[in-house]
Protein backbone atom coordinates (compact mmCIF):
# COMPACT_ATOMS: atom_id res chain seq x y z
CA UNK A 1 0.00 0.00 0.00
CA UNK A 2 1.47 3.59 -0.90
CA UNK A 3 0.54 6.35 2.11
CA UNK A 4 0.37 9.18 0.88
CA UNK A 5 0.03 12.71 3.46
CA UNK A 6 -0.65 16.43 3.92
CA UNK A 7 1.62 18.06 5.97
CA UNK A 8 0.82 21.70 7.17
CA UNK A 9 -0.18 24.03 10.62
CA UNK A 10 -2.72 24.24 11.09
CA UNK A 11 -4.21 20.93 9.00
CA UNK A 12 -7.24 19.91 10.72
CA UNK A 13 -9.35 22.27 8.57
CA UNK A 14 -7.77 20.86 5.21
CA UNK A 15 -10.14 19.10 2.83
CA UNK A 16 -6.85 16.96 0.97
CA UNK A 17 -7.59 13.61 2.58
CA UNK A 18 -11.19 13.80 1.16
CA UNK A 19 -10.25 14.99 -2.02
CA UNK A 20 -7.62 12.43 -2.25
CA UNK A 21 -9.47 9.28 -0.49
CA UNK A 22 -12.27 9.78 -2.89
CA UNK A 23 -9.97 9.37 -6.00
CA UNK A 24 -8.42 6.80 -4.48
CA UNK A 25 -11.56 4.94 -3.88
CA UNK A 26 -12.73 5.31 -7.27
CA UNK A 27 -9.78 4.30 -8.91
CA UNK A 28 -9.64 1.46 -6.87
CA UNK A 29 -5.99 2.49 -5.84
CA UNK A 30 -4.20 0.78 -3.01
CA UNK A 31 -3.41 3.39 -1.18
CA UNK A 32 -4.19 6.05 2.11
CA UNK A 33 -4.06 9.83 2.31
CA UNK A 34 -3.64 11.30 5.75
CA UNK A 35 -3.14 14.56 7.41
CA UNK A 36 0.66 15.36 9.77
CA UNK A 37 0.52 18.37 11.71
CA UNK A 38 4.26 19.66 11.69
CA UNK A 39 5.49 22.21 14.34
CA UNK A 40 8.45 22.82 12.76
CA UNK A 41 9.80 23.01 8.77
CA UNK A 42 13.20 21.24 9.88
CA UNK A 43 11.63 18.26 10.48
CA UNK A 44 9.79 18.16 7.52
CA UNK A 45 12.44 15.47 6.02
CA UNK A 46 12.81 13.36 8.99
CA UNK A 47 9.14 12.68 9.64
CA UNK A 48 8.07 12.25 6.24
CA UNK A 49 11.10 9.37 6.27
CA UNK A 50 10.01 7.99 9.81
CA UNK A 51 6.08 7.62 8.46
CA UNK A 52 7.16 5.70 5.25
CA UNK A 53 5.70 7.81 3.03
CA UNK A 54 5.84 7.88 -0.93
CA UNK A 55 4.55 11.22 -1.54
CA UNK A 56 2.90 13.94 0.05
CA UNK A 57 1.79 17.73 -0.29
CA UNK A 58 2.94 20.21 1.82
CA UNK A 59 1.15 23.77 2.40
CA UNK A 60 1.31 26.53 4.87
CA UNK A 61 4.10 27.54 6.63
CA UNK A 62 6.10 24.69 5.07
CA UNK A 63 6.71 25.04 1.37
CA UNK A 64 9.76 26.74 1.69
CA UNK A 65 11.22 23.52 3.66
CA UNK A 66 9.70 21.28 1.10
CA UNK A 67 11.45 23.28 -1.73
CA UNK A 68 15.25 22.90 0.42
CA UNK A 69 15.02 19.27 0.96
CA UNK A 70 14.09 18.29 -2.61
CA UNK A 71 16.91 16.86 -4.59
CA UNK A 72 15.46 17.25 -8.02
CA UNK A 73 12.99 20.64 -8.55
CA UNK A 74 10.34 20.86 -11.73
CA UNK A 75 10.84 23.46 -13.59
CA UNK A 76 8.16 25.68 -11.83
CA UNK A 77 8.79 24.98 -8.12
CA UNK A 78 12.15 25.99 -8.92
CA UNK A 79 11.30 29.63 -10.76
CA UNK A 80 8.55 30.01 -7.81
CA UNK A 81 11.12 28.86 -5.15
CA UNK A 82 8.46 26.68 -3.28
CA UNK A 83 6.81 23.15 -3.06
CA UNK A 84 3.84 21.84 -2.63
CA UNK A 85 4.15 18.35 -3.56
CA UNK A 86 6.82 15.84 -2.76
CA UNK A 87 7.39 12.53 -4.50
CA UNK A 88 10.40 10.25 -2.66
CA UNK A 89 11.24 7.93 -5.02
CA UNK A 90 14.89 6.34 -5.84
CA UNK A 91 16.05 7.81 -2.10
CA UNK A 92 15.73 11.41 -3.85
CA UNK A 93 13.16 13.65 -2.79
CA UNK A 94 11.76 15.39 -5.89
CA UNK A 95 9.81 18.97 -5.34
CA UNK A 96 6.85 20.10 -7.34
CA UNK A 97 4.48 23.40 -7.17
CA UNK A 98 1.03 22.55 -8.72
CA UNK A 99 -0.59 25.50 -7.07
CA UNK A 100 0.40 27.60 -10.17
CA UNK A 101 -1.02 24.97 -12.53
CA UNK A 102 -4.44 24.46 -10.66
CA UNK A 103 -4.91 28.74 -10.42
CA UNK A 104 -4.54 28.78 -14.36
CA UNK A 105 -7.01 25.66 -14.72
CA UNK A 106 -9.32 27.61 -12.49
CA UNK A 107 -9.35 30.97 -14.16
CA UNK A 108 -9.04 29.79 -17.57
CA UNK A 109 -12.24 27.39 -17.55
CA UNK A 110 -13.98 30.57 -17.19
CA UNK A 111 -13.18 33.27 -19.51
CA UNK A 112 -9.58 34.62 -21.57
CA UNK A 113 -8.15 37.64 -19.42
CA UNK A 114 -5.04 39.71 -21.30
CA UNK A 115 -4.42 41.84 -17.72
CA UNK A 116 -5.23 41.17 -13.89
CA UNK A 117 -3.57 43.06 -10.98
CA UNK A 118 -2.83 40.53 -7.87
CA UNK A 119 -3.97 41.96 -4.06
CA UNK A 120 -0.92 40.46 -1.85
CA UNK A 121 2.80 39.50 -2.37
CA UNK A 122 3.22 36.40 -0.46
CA UNK A 123 3.70 32.87 -1.84
CA UNK A 124 0.77 32.27 -3.59
CA UNK A 125 1.65 35.47 -5.19
CA UNK A 126 4.49 34.33 -6.80
CA UNK A 127 3.38 30.99 -8.24
CA UNK A 128 0.02 33.00 -9.47
CA UNK A 129 2.81 35.22 -11.02
CA UNK A 130 4.80 32.43 -12.79
CA UNK A 131 1.68 30.75 -14.55
CA UNK A 132 0.98 35.03 -15.52
CA UNK A 133 3.85 34.91 -17.27
CA UNK A 134 4.27 32.16 -19.03
CA UNK A 135 0.70 32.66 -20.42
CA UNK A 136 1.13 36.16 -21.91
CA UNK A 137 -1.10 37.56 -19.49
CA UNK A 138 -0.26 41.09 -18.31
CA UNK A 139 -0.16 41.84 -14.35
CA UNK A 140 0.53 44.49 -11.72
CA UNK A 141 0.69 43.62 -7.71
CA UNK A 142 -0.60 45.90 -5.41
CA UNK A 143 0.55 45.10 -1.84
CA UNK A 144 0.93 46.72 1.32
CA UNK A 145 4.78 47.26 1.45
CA UNK A 146 6.86 47.57 -1.29
CA UNK A 147 8.70 44.02 -2.42
CA UNK A 148 9.72 45.28 -5.93
CA UNK A 149 12.77 44.14 -5.55
CA UNK A 150 11.80 40.22 -5.17
CA UNK A 151 11.55 40.21 -8.97
CA UNK A 152 7.74 38.80 -9.44
CA UNK A 153 8.17 39.82 -13.25
CA UNK A 154 4.99 42.21 -13.07
CA UNK A 155 4.42 45.18 -15.45
CA UNK A 156 4.47 47.45 -11.99
CA UNK A 157 4.60 46.81 -8.58
CA UNK A 158 2.13 49.39 -6.52
CA UNK A 159 2.03 49.92 -3.04
CA UNK A 160 -1.81 51.57 -1.77
CA UNK A 161 0.38 55.03 -1.74
CA UNK A 162 1.50 55.09 -5.08
CA UNK A 163 -1.55 52.98 -7.45
CA UNK A 164 -2.17 54.06 -10.87
CA UNK A 165 -5.79 53.19 -11.43
CA UNK A 166 -6.35 51.50 -14.66
CA UNK A 167 -8.35 48.66 -16.08
CA UNK A 168 -8.29 45.56 -15.23
CA UNK A 169 -10.01 41.83 -16.74
CA UNK A 170 -8.81 39.87 -13.72
CA UNK A 171 -8.55 40.67 -10.13
CA UNK A 172 -6.63 38.32 -7.65
CA UNK A 173 -6.94 38.18 -4.16
CA UNK A 174 -3.91 36.04 -3.18
CA UNK A 175 -4.04 37.35 0.89
CA UNK A 176 -5.42 35.90 3.74
CA UNK A 177 -8.04 38.88 4.54
CA UNK A 178 -11.51 37.61 4.76
CA UNK A 179 -10.50 33.78 6.08
CA UNK A 180 -10.92 34.65 9.47
CA UNK A 181 -11.81 38.40 9.88
CA UNK A 182 -14.32 40.58 7.87
CA UNK A 183 -10.78 42.41 6.41
CA UNK A 184 -10.38 43.33 2.49
CA UNK A 185 -7.29 42.61 0.86
CA UNK A 186 -6.94 46.10 0.11
CA UNK A 187 -8.44 49.93 1.13
CA UNK A 188 -11.85 49.63 -0.04
CA UNK A 189 -11.71 53.34 -1.96
CA UNK A 190 -8.86 51.36 -4.35
CA UNK A 191 -10.75 48.04 -4.68
CA UNK A 192 -14.56 50.50 -5.63
CA UNK A 193 -12.44 51.66 -8.64
CA UNK A 194 -10.74 48.53 -10.14
CA UNK A 195 -13.91 46.32 -9.11
CA UNK A 196 -16.48 48.65 -11.29
CA UNK A 197 -14.12 47.97 -14.54
CA UNK A 198 -13.37 44.59 -14.19
CA UNK A 199 -14.76 40.68 -15.76
CA UNK A 200 -13.65 38.96 -12.74
CA UNK A 201 -13.12 38.86 -9.41
CA UNK A 202 -10.99 35.87 -8.17
CA UNK A 203 -10.16 34.09 -4.33
CA UNK A 204 -7.87 31.82 -3.62
CA UNK A 205 -9.80 31.50 0.15
CA UNK A 206 -12.36 28.55 -0.59
CA UNK A 207 -14.79 27.45 1.63
CA UNK A 208 -16.75 31.03 2.20
CA UNK A 209 -17.80 33.91 0.34
CA UNK A 210 -15.42 36.31 1.50
CA UNK A 211 -15.69 40.25 1.73
CA UNK A 212 -14.03 41.13 -1.14
CA UNK A 213 -15.99 38.28 -3.48
CA UNK A 214 -18.96 40.20 -1.43
CA UNK A 215 -18.06 43.70 -2.86
CA UNK A 216 -17.85 42.13 -6.32
CA UNK A 217 -20.83 40.74 -6.42
CA UNK A 218 -22.14 44.40 -5.60
CA UNK A 219 -20.10 45.52 -9.04
CA UNK A 220 -21.87 42.50 -11.28
CA UNK A 221 -18.63 40.68 -11.54
CA UNK A 222 -18.46 37.38 -11.88
CA UNK A 223 -16.54 35.62 -9.22
CA UNK A 224 -14.63 32.68 -8.04
CA UNK A 225 -13.28 31.65 -4.86
CA UNK A 226 -10.42 29.16 -4.55
CA UNK A 227 -12.11 25.62 -4.35
CA UNK A 228 -11.38 24.83 -8.33
CA UNK A 229 -7.92 26.12 -8.07
CA UNK A 230 -7.27 23.32 -4.95
CA UNK A 231 -9.05 20.85 -6.86
CA UNK A 232 -6.99 21.24 -9.53
CA UNK A 233 -3.71 21.26 -7.98
CA UNK A 234 -4.55 18.05 -5.80
CA UNK A 235 -5.58 16.49 -9.57
CA UNK A 236 -2.40 17.53 -11.00
CA UNK A 237 -0.54 16.22 -6.98
CA UNK A 238 -1.86 13.04 -7.27
CA UNK A 239 -1.15 11.80 -11.16
CA UNK A 240 2.17 12.91 -9.87
CA UNK A 241 2.36 10.21 -6.79
CA UNK A 242 2.02 7.42 -9.69
CA UNK A 243 4.16 9.23 -12.29
CA UNK A 244 1.34 11.01 -14.78
CA UNK A 245 0.00 7.51 -15.16
CA UNK A 246 -3.42 8.17 -13.66
CA UNK A 247 -6.58 9.80 -15.99
CA UNK A 248 -6.89 13.34 -14.92
CA UNK A 249 -10.60 13.32 -15.78
CA UNK A 250 -11.70 10.60 -13.98
CA UNK A 251 -9.74 12.37 -10.74
CA UNK A 252 -11.54 15.28 -11.56
CA UNK A 253 -14.28 13.66 -11.53
CA UNK A 254 -13.78 11.53 -8.05
CA UNK A 255 -12.49 14.80 -6.50
CA UNK A 256 -15.23 16.97 -7.35
CA UNK A 257 -17.80 14.75 -5.67
CA UNK A 258 -15.52 15.12 -2.41
CA UNK A 259 -16.02 18.31 -2.53
CA UNK A 260 -19.51 18.31 -2.28
CA UNK A 261 -19.63 16.22 0.61
CA UNK A 262 -20.47 17.85 4.06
Amino acid sequence: MKKFAVFGNPISHSISPRLHNNAILGLSLDAFYGRVLLNDGKDLRDNFLKLKLNAANITLPFKIDAFRISDFKSKAADKIGSVNTLVYKNEKFYGYNTDAFGFWRAVSKIGNFKNAVILGAGGTTRAISYILHENGVKFDILNRSDKSNENFECENFYTYENFDTKDYDLIINSTSAGLKDENLPAPKEILDEILNRAKLAFDVIYGKVTPFLNLAEKYGLKTSDGAQMLVFQAVLALNLFYDNTLNETRILKFMNEALKLK
